[in-house]
């Protein structure tokens, strides 16, 4: 029995290729698990308590990358294998986008991404908690008595090597065991080794991005690195020159943007598994003055205004340049497009 103290829970239930997504009020309710499809994403920590015993684990995840899968994975086999239910305690907005707001920070994934990626771990819940600079004044002994004991249940504790947490980061592993005796729960720490041998952190994963290096980036993550974005109105100039592209916006700021230039990628229209080619730049040939994300697709015609695409970079294949004409502009889309029809065809 799961009790929800607010309508903020939010079902996603993936079966059959679709998705329903089920909104409730003020509900006591008990959610059947078919298969481990079922994730029930929370948002904030006082919007959910339990008296089934949980084993936990916390941290921001951005990218969950294959690191961050490793660690997911140990969580739910030991749940399972256990009888207790699988939570991941997530933060958003990022720590550092609140304390340190003068720093600027590009995170991997959106939130919705994140959670997106977080339904196939086979958690059982998704604690979205907002994070503020109230919540960051709580002490490690609150949080650990208040969210970790009495909300959570918490019956294991899987953290990662050198973890802190709480007001000033002042609470560690030695806390953590004392907190754990005294509260009757357990702790286990990642070792350092098991974290060296995956060798993945989301900071190589955004250098590897910003570099161009996104083979390197897709092996970190475990999946191709993906943009979510909708359909709007472009100048309409591709469509001159014969090939017409959908402008994506991205409306979360705090996205991090690969390394300008074209990419192979892959989208899905409708059930249609779609390709094509990606530009992100500042169209230098034709005097652009902001940086765009544009997409050709080969084979498809179809209005794709208003519409919400993702897009996932498969290949980086070159980098922008400014040509001298617009038809030498042409003649280097036409050498990419056959350079990326020859990728795909040989790679997926």
């Amino acid at each position: 029995m799961v009790l929800i103290k607010k309508s903020v829970l939010i079902v996603v239930f993936k079966h059959l290729k679709k998705t329903f997504v089920l909104k409730e009020t003020t509900i006591n309710c008990t959610f059947v698990t078919i298969n481990s499809l079922l994730l029930k994403i929370i948002k904030n920590i006082a919007n959910f308590s339990t008296d089934e015993k949980t084993f936990v684990t916390i941290g921001t995840f951005d990218g969950v990358h294959f690191g961050h899968q490793k660690i997911l994975e140990k969580l739910v086999s030991e749940a399972k294998k256990a009888g207790k239910k699988a939570v991941l305690l997530t933060f958003f907005p990022h720590p550092r986008m609140v304390l340190q707001k003068e720093a600027t920070i590009e995170l991997i994934n959106t939130i919705d991404e994140r959670a997106q990626l977080l339904e196939k771990t086979g958690l059982d819940y998704l604690i979205i908690h907002p994070f503020s600079k109230a919540f960051s004044k709580t002490t490690a002994l609150e949080f650990v008595r208040d969210v970790l004991v009495n909300t959570f249940n918490i019956s294991k504790l899987i953290i990662g090597y050198d973890h802190h947490f709480g007001k000033n980061r002042e609470g560690n592993i030695e806390q953590l065991t004392e907190y754990s005796l005294l509260y009757d729960f357990v702790v286990e720490e990642i070792p350092a080794q098991d974290i060296d041998d995956v060798s993945v952190s989301s900071t190589k994963v955004r250098r590897a991005l910003a570099g161009g290096n996104l083979k390197t980036a897709n092996n970190y993550l475990g999946y191709n690195f993906m943009l979510n974005g909708f359909v709007v109105n472009g100048k309409k100039l591709g469509g001159t020159i014969g090939y017409p592209t959908a402008n994506i916006n991205i409306k979360e700021e705090y996205k991090l943007i690969p390394k300008m230039g074209v990419y192979v990628v892959k989208s899905f229209l409708g059930t249609k598994t779609v390709f094509g080619m990606m530009n992100i730049g500042n169209r230098p040939t034709v005097n652009g003055k902001h940086q765009t994300i544009e997409v050709y697709f080969f084979d498809f015609e179809g209005d794709l205004y208003g519409q919400h695409l993702t897009v996932e970079l498969i290949y980086f294949l070159r980098e922008e340049h400014k040509f001298n004409s617009v038809e030498l502009l042409i003649l280097q889309l036409q050498k990419d497009e056959k350079t990326a029809r020859i990728y795909i065809q040989n790679n997926l």
